[in-house]
């Protein structure tokens, strides 16, 4: 398999990227979910959110070089076969799924530094607290991070499905070209 996309086909970045996020966001969901629910006395209290602070940074950083790789390696043209909505609608959908993971971030690193301490980032760096202590922010950002979450997931799940629909109704080959057939 190439590491670059083509004209037909994605390349091995691409795809290892692509399923790389199709796994981490639904996970991260679920541990976001879950670690809300922790007692204090709990032994993932403190356990679940360095992990998912530390992932989220991590996605976003994947993020951010998926964005950056489809200008070295564009991705091949979506096939002929759809008509201009669905493309209009795919192509939207692609941004949004992008923007989510961008403001997913900003709503998580404004919840974990609104006390004014860096967010750690699995003991190996910090990113400072650049915004910190307006009214209400771990409130605000935490209501935005959760309402933002259960926006990526549905439109995850929308994605998964079009790509469903492509594959079992219209028989063409756009979900085959991201498993690297």
């Amino acid at each position: 398999m190439q590491i670059k996309n083509n004209h037909e086909r994605y390349g091995l970045i691409a795809i290892t990227l692509h399923w790389l996020v199709a796994l981490v966001v639904p996970s991260m969901f679920a541990l976001g979910l879950w670690m809300v629910s922790l007692t204090y006395y709990n032994p993932w209290y403190n356990q679940g959110p360095f992990i998912h602070k530390g992932v989220g940074v991590v996605l976003l950083l994947m993020t951010l070089f998926r964005l950056l790789w489809r200008f070295i390696s564009p991705p091949p043209p979506a096939l002929s076969r759809a008509g201009s909505f669905e493309h209009f609608a795919a192509r939207a959908a692609h941004i949004l799924l992008y923007l989510l993971i961008v403001l997913m971030f900003i709503s998580g690193y404004l919840i974990s530094t609104a006390d004014g301490a860096p967010l750690e980032v699995f003991g190996l760096f910090d990113i400072p607290a650049l915004i910190d202590g307006f009214e209400d922010q771990e409130d605000i950002a935490g209501d935005s991070h959760l309402l933002l979450a259960y926006g990526l997931i549905g439109l995850a799940g929308l994605h998964a499905l079009a790509a469903l629909k492509h594959h079992f109704f219209d028989k063409d080959s756009t979900l085959l070209r991201m498993l690297g057939r």
